[in-house]
């Protein structure tokens, strides 16, 4: 057996170390690119939304190195992703690709559901001892990535250099990707602070505590958590000198969803259905009432703009974005709603964010400059 998996930024880190913490081979497919993005297109219904595009170009690209098991993890509500592991599966099968297909998912709602299917693909020669330790290690992982991210954002718009702080960040990825240990985990964050900390010294004292602008970034957590599918969006804030936040990070997500809220991740989700109460007061599939809700959390935080983002066709997103005028009057934050499909341009994008970076500077009264580029960091974390 050879176990591969759908692309979703960081993701691929966390499923990788679970998988060979016991013994299962796994094929980690390339990174999305264009050429993915061909391959699951070809394959899949027009009306589809852009992940299930890029889901299929990733199997496409790893049956060619071997794989022949996909897993996914599953959903429920009225949101199409629930229905993905099988009609994967049938669109595969039709196209010739003899794959099988487990979902992961608590079918009933217990983490044990969810423990036997790890164990049928890890076979009889792993305890359960071992398959837990193994999910409460990747799962650190997972909470060690988001910590980075987060320093990450907010030293894009503060360090001078911004193309040293992407190769930081992604030292940093492949040093959580290699360790094996804890202690190893630890260290890589503590080396992120570290490093941070070493090239704010360089900076004056008049860019040390200027404060950038700060954007709320809300959606569907497909798009918002692949920087392919973004469009690299957090990346290009932070040249406009924005500092971003997010509404999901992936270690939120594991911990409400997969460890049913035991674990509430590195910036948990489970406040969100409560703020958006006032203006959405029931579940519309996906994370349409998480989007509304951290809208409204954002705002009452004093952040200078919101951007939700999300697939063509995602109705629980549309749902909320036509809600979200109503946050954006209440709290009298600028809210701009980005739609992407595999017809999307970067250039389209850019010149979008560029604008309303500007909007947002205006109201601000606080042009950006070359020279003025963000308060002391906070390297431990928000």
């Amino acid at each position: 057996m050879k176990v591969t998996f759908p692309h979703m930024g960081n993701a691929w880190i966390v499923i990788q170390t679970l998988f060979e913490s016991l013994n299962v081979e796994v094929v980690v497919p390339p990174i999305n690119s264009k050429r993915t993005l061909q391959l699951g297109t070809r394959l899949s219904p027009e009306s589809a939304c852009l992940p299930l595009k890029l889901n299929l170009g990733n199997y496409i690209e790893a049956v060619n190195e071997g794989a022949d098991t996909i897993v996914i993890t599953g959903g429920i509500g009225p949101c199409r992703f629930g229905y993905y592991g099988e009609m994967e599966r049938q669109i595969l099968r039709d196209a010739g690709y003899a794959y099988d297909v487990v979902t992961l998912e608590p079918p009933d709602g217990s983490l044990l559901g969810l423990a036997e299917r790890i164990r049928y693909l890890a076979g009889s020669k792993n305890s359960w001892v071992k398959i837990f330790k193994a999910l409460r290690f990747a799962y650190l992982k997972s909470v060690a990535l988001d910590r980075v991210e987060d320093l990450i954002h907010a030293a894009r718009p503060r360090l001078p250099d911004q193309r040293e702080t992407e190769k930081l960040y992604e030292a940093a990825k492949i040093r959580i990707a290699q360790t094996m240990t804890n202690s190893g985990v630890k260290e890589t964050v503590r080396w992120v602070q570290e490093s941070i900390r070493d090239r704010q010294v360089e900076l004056s004292p008049s860019e040390r505590f200027y404060k950038p602008l700060r954007i709320g970034i809300i959606g569907e957590i497909y798009t918002i958590l692949d920087p392919y599918t973004s469009m690299g969006i957090e990346e290009e804030l932070g040249r406009l000198g924005v500092e971003v936040d997010r509404s999901i990070y992936l270690s939120g997500w594991v911990g409400n969803h997969v460890f049913q809220g035991l674990a509430p991740g590195y910036r948990s989700i489970k406040s969100y259905p409560a703020h958006a109460l006032p203006y959405l007061p029931h579940f519309v599939g996906g994370h349409g009432q998480e989007t509304v809700g951290a809208a409204v959390k954002f705002a009452q935080e004093g952040v200078n703009g919101i951007i939700q983002l999300f697939p063509l066709s995602c109705m629980p997103e549309i749902v909320a974005a036509s809600v979200l005028p109503r946050v954006q009057e209440t709290y009298k934050v600028p809210i701009m709603t980005l739609i992407v499909d595999e017809h999307t341009g970067h250039a389209g994008m850019q010149t979008r964010l560029e604008a309303f970076v500007d909007l947002l500077e205006r109201a601000n009264f606080e042009p950006r400059t070359e020279h003025t580029r963000g308060d002391v960091l906070s390297v431990g974390g928000r």
